[in-house]
Parts: structure tokens; sequence; C-alpha cells
């Protein structure tokens, strides 16, 4: 074992509230979640930023000693990662996303460039009993929320989409300042994607009074197995928090790899659903999301949002469909009051 001072911990790791001074040990936990304390080899000019377990974000630099979690990753306009299968202190690993994310990138986005090397120092130890010497390799699922069942019976207004970067996160803040406007108290989540805190930090910008995302139950990338689960858990703990309405983000797209699907065919979770938004890059995407969400999920969308409807060329094709168009961007007040009108009466008969 030996004591290290790092530089900086990532918002992965934000369970176990570590400080910066902190004991490895040279055997290697290798699961999703272990967390790891690695050194950074080299610079980069973009996508080359940490954000810390406050969300506070800071540029990386080489020979920085970072804290994250070990994982993997499926982002198209991201990195491709997947977990090592071996590990020892001197390998090199990648840093697959700002949360702290570690693993071993197998493809990349030219638009964010190769990801860090990373060289591994070695596996965080934890001592969670008083004057114990015996240390206990860190892993995020310590301090994580626990419990199984599904306790939550507010309404929820999901908000999907055809891929990242669709405006989900947008539409679900322009939701959550008209509900909040209105008197209710607003949970918020993120369900599925890879550990990051922004969008659920943006969430609590517009005025949810709570806002929660799958790394706070002890996961560092949701799946097909853990994304309906990881929902149950985080759903009962807003409700927990007596919330009137839930706004809920499903990161990537309908038909990624974080698991959207096994939410979206779960009849406890469908039965939760008050309204249901649609955010789309483009028209093929908004008709094909449409179609999908029918046929593979008895889903009926009730809204389309997104960059499908950034103007008049965009709403009225979406019109063609059947669906109303709202743009976060362009009127974010009109969305988020088209939301309200139709949750509202689900909200009060709950009460």
């Amino acid at each position: 074992m030996m004591r290290i001072h790092v530089d900086k911990l990532a918002s992965v790791t934000r369970n176990l509230r570590l400080g910066r001074t902190l004991t490895l040990s040279p055997e290697i936990l290798l699961e999703e979640g272990s967390v790891l304390a690695c050194r950074v080899k080299g610079e980069k000019s973009t996508y080359n930023q940490l954000e810390d377990p406050h969300g506070r974000m800071s540029t990386l630099h080489d020979g920085d000693i970072l804290v994250g979690a070990l994982g993997h990753r499926n982002a198209l306009q991201g990195y491709e990662g997947v977990m090592p299968k071996a590990l020892k202190p001197g390998d090199t690993v990648n840093l697959l996303n700002m949360g702290g994310v570690i693993g071993q990138c197998l493809s990349h986005n030219p638009d964010v460039g190769k990801p860090f090397d990373l060289e591994v120092l070695g596996q965080v130890l934890v001592f969670p009993e008083f004057q114990s010497r015996a240390g206990q390799p860190a892993h995020i699922r310590m301090g994580a929320l626990k419990g199984t069942g599904l306790s939550a019976h507010c309404p929820v207004v999901y908000v999907a989409g055809t891929c990242m970067n669709a405006g989900k996160t947008a539409a679900a803040c322009a939701v959550i300042r008209q509900l909040s406007r209105a008197g209710y108290r607003v949970g918020a989540c993120k369900l599925t994607g890879v550990s990051l805190m922004r969008d659920a930090l943006a969430m609590r910008d517009y005025g949810a009074e709570v806002a929660l995302d799958f790394t706070d139950a002890g996961i560092v990338c949701t799946d097909a197995g853990s994304a309906a689960g990881v929902s149950r858990i985080i759903f009962s703990e807003l409700a927990a928090h007596g919330v009137d309405v839930i706004v809920a983000e499903t990161g990537d797209g309908i038909m990624g790899e974080y698991g959207v699907q096994a939410i979206l065919q779960d009849p406890d979770l469908k039965a939760l659903s008050g309204t249901f938004i649609l955010c789309a890059n483009d028209p093929v995407g908004a008709a094909g999301g449409v179609a999908n969400l029918k046929a593979a999920f008895g889903i009926q969308a009730d809204l389309i949002a997104g960059p499908a409807t950034d103007n008049r060329v965009g709403e009225r094709f979406v019109a063609t469909l059947g669906l109303p168009a709202r743009n976060a961007r362009a009127d974010a007040d009109a969305l988020g009051k088209f939301v309200l009108g139709l949750v509202e009466p689900k909200i009060t008969a709950k009460v």
C-alpha cells in the first residue's frame, strides 16, 4: 500500500465523499464502479476537462493524478470503450468521459479526438471501520441509494430522444421551470447514460427540488440489465422527497445501448407516464422515432421537440405526423406550458 495526494477527483466517485489524500493498493478490483487513481499522460485541446464531485469542470494536464471509476461507454458522438480484461499498476487505460469513467477505448468520434491515456497507479482503498487498518477496495456503490421496489405514484413526464444531443435536457428544463412556477414540487432525474452530473445540475437550476441520476444509485454506465431497476430506485427516492411530479430524461436514444428500451417496455414504469416527449434531430428521426415508439413499445408520443423543430419547416413536417411541435430554444415557455396543460390533471388527480 502507498499514500498519495491526488490533483482531481471525478464526479463519478461522489458517493464516496473522498478526500485528496488516499491509500492505494496494487491489487485492482476489476469490475465496473471500482475506483482507481491514474496519472494523465499528455495534453489535449478538445474534450480535455474533468467534472468534480460538485459539478465544476477543470482542465486536465499532463501529469495530473485523478481518481475515477472503471466502466464502459457506447457514445456515437463520443467514445466507445470497454472494461479492461486485466489491469495492474503501470498499465495504460483511457478516460472515456468528463465524469471520470475509465476503460479501454475502442473507437472515437473525430469531433472529440482520441481520449486521454492514463497510467494506472492503483486501487483506491477506503477504511469504513474506525481505526481499522484493513482497507476495502473503493466502489461507487458505497454510499449509493438502496432498494429495489417501486413506491412512486407521481405522474412522470418522460423525455426521450433519437440520439444524444437531441435537445432532451433543454426540453426537460423547460418543463421543470413551468411546473415549478405553477407551484408544484418537481423531482427530476436522468435515468440512463454514462456518469456525468451536468444534466441533473441543470435541472436543479431550472427549479427541480431534487435531481438524481443512475450514479446516485451506484451505476457508472447503464445498460439493458440495469436501466429499469435503477429507474425504480430513483423514482422511489424522488417520491420519498414528497414531489408532486417527476421529469425523467433518458440519456442517449431510444435505439441506443444504454438500456432505454428496458424502461420503455417495463409495464410498471410505463404506467407512471403522464406525458411523453420525443426529441429528434431531424424530420427522419422524428418520423422514425414516433413509429418505433408505437410499434415496439405501444407508446404514443405527445409532443415532438429538439432540433427537428428549430423553425417552421420542421414544425410543418411534425404536423404531418399528427403531433404538436415545440422548441426549447425558440420558445421554452410555450413548450413548458403545453406539457403543464397535459400533465396537470394527472397531478391534481393524484392529490
